[in-house]
This record gives structure tokens, C-alpha cells and sequence, in this order.
């Protein structure tokens, strides 16, 4: 039990993140809370790392891949922010939920692994679930849109290398080096656009910061206690407090299709992560 609690506890976490992110989207550009996102979670979580788990921290036996791991984390967190900047939270986290369809549809040629029939079928239902919440032809379709499709796709590919990885690299060194990479790459980027912000945004980018962290920190404790197998399926619990900041912040409350469509895509990819673990 203490391990879902702390599994949902993470979830309520990023949502309100993203909350943040959503807000300072009208002030500061998307790269600059990016940035923030990565640096301040990185300030706040190297010491931590060094002080209580430093006998854990150990040098990557596959850079390339942790490189490669950082790089694609980094995107999704691009193209995410850049997507709720532009349309509702909620559209874009259930949009972005195709990231396990992008695993079940890649996994046979990464990972070697054998797809059946049945989870073919939920990939196709999953992405008929996309098409029910864009409406192509009915709504306009703007480059948010597909750039919140585009996180699914980058998160997908991050969930792959992350499989890998878990063979040879341990938790803590992949969490603290995808940090690092994204810090650096941020940090090379964001003079370009750089907007002072006033102190009030100043705080909420570094709220933006501890939020990420504590949301990352409740998930490692909560992994420490079960398996990731079984705490999975309660990642869709994100969606919840994502449409109550929507709504409550911003006026932006899914239609009738929009629900339909994540209901179907939370069904996919729920049984295909039963029938991934399971059978």
C-alpha cells in the first residue's frame, strides 16, 4: 500500500509541474522553463544523491545509450511543454499517452521482443483512441497537436532505451545522468532566448524544479517497495489531477469525444501491459 501511495503521490507532483509550466508559458519561453525544469532539478538532486547515496553511484557501462536516454527525455520534455503552452493539459497528456503503443510497436525490432496478435490489435485500437481526440477534418489540427504526439513517440523511445539499460546501469546513475544531460543541453540553448524574469516567476521556475524533483524522488521510493511490473497501470492516474488544474486554472475541461478517446487509449495500454507481464 505504501508503495502505490507514493506512486500516486508522484503523479499529483508532475501535473502540478506542469501547471506551472503552463502558466509561464505566456511569459517566458518554452526552452527557458525547460531549462529551469532540468537545471534547479538537478541542483536540488546532486547533493542528495551524493550525501545518502553515494556508494551507488557508479560510472555507466553504456554512455552512448545514457546519452541517447538523456537526449530523448529531453525532447519529450520540449515538445510537452511546448504542446500545453498552446493547447489544454489534458489534451496533450492523453495524447502523449501513446508512449506504450510506441513501445509495443518498436519492441520487436529494439528489444527483440514478441508481439501477438491481441497486442497488435490494442496498438491499433490505441491509436484510433488519437484519432478520436485530434478529429482530423473536424478540428483543427495545429502543431501542438502533433508535437504532443510527438512526446508519446520521444517517451516511447525512452521508455526502449531505459529496458536497456536497466541490464547494466542502475537507477540512480540513470536518473541523475538524464538530468545532467538535459541541464547541459538547456543551458546551451536558452541564452539565445533568454527573458529575465521577475521574481515571482523566478519562484515558480524554481518550484517547477523541486516539484520535478519530489515527483521523481516519490517514484524511485515507491519502485524500492514493488515492482514496476505492478505499479504501472497507476502512471494513468496523472490524467486526474492534469483535467482539475486544467479545469480549475485555465477553464479547459475535455469534451465528450476527447474522454472517449482517452478511455480507449488508458484501455490499450493497460492490457497490453497485462498481457505484457502477465501471459
Amino acid at each position: 500500500m505504501k508503495a502505490v501511495l507514493l506512486n500516486l503521490s508522484a503523479w499529483t507532483m508532475l501535473p502540478i509541474m506542469d501547471g506551472f509550466a503552463k502558466f509561464l508559458s505566456f511569459y517566458l519561453p518554452v526552452i527557458q522553463i525547460v531549462w529551469a525544469r532540468y537545471f534547479f532539478t538537478v541542483v536540488i538532486v546532486l547533493p542528495v544523491m551524493f550525501i545518502y547515496f553515494r556508494n551507488k553511484i557508479k560510472l555507466t557501462k553504456k554512455p552512448k545509450l545514457q546519452f541517447l536516454r538523456g537526449i530523448l527525455l529531453f525532447s519529450a520534455n520540449i515538445l510537452f511543454f511546448y504542446s500545453i503552452s498552446i493547447i489544454s493539459l489534458s489534451k496533450a497528456l492523453t495524447l502523449a499517452f501513446i508512449a506504450p503503443l510506441i513501445v509495443t510497436s518498436f519492441s520487436p525490432f529494439f528489444l527483440k521482443e514478441k508481439v501477438g496478435i491481441s497486442r497488435w490489435v490494442a496498438v491499433i485500437f490505441g491509436f484510433l483512441g488519437c484519432l478520436i481526440v485530434i478529429r482530423p477534418g473536424f478540428l483543427e489540427t495545429n502543431m501542438a497537436t502533433f508535437a504532443a504526439l510527438g512526446t508519446g513517440l520521444m517517451y516511447g523511445f525512452y521508455i526502449i532505451v531505459t529496458r536497456k539499460l536497466s541490464t547494466s546501469d542502475n537507477s540512480l546513475l540513470t536518473l541523475l545522468f538524464t538530468g545532467i544531460v538535459g541541464a547541459i543541453i538547456a543551458s546551451c540553448i536558452v541564452p539565445f532566448s533568454w527573458v529575465t524574469p521577475t521574481y515571482n516567476q523566478w519562484f515558480i521556475l524554481i518550484l517547477i524544479g523541486l516539484f520535478a524533483s519530489i515527483g521523481h524522488l516519490f517514484l524511485i521510493m515507491s519502485l524500492k517497495l514493488a515492482d514496476a511490473s505492478k505499479l504501472a497501470p497507476f502512471g494513468y492516474f496523472e490524467i486526474i489531477p492534469n483535467i482539475i488544474i486544467g479545469y480549475y486554472f485555465f477553464g479547459d475541461l475535455p469534451d465528450f469525444y476527447h474522454f472517449i478517446g482517452l478511455i480507449i487509449i488508458i484501455l490499450s495500454g493497460v492490457y497490453i501491459f497485462r498481457k505484457q507481464f502477465y501471459i
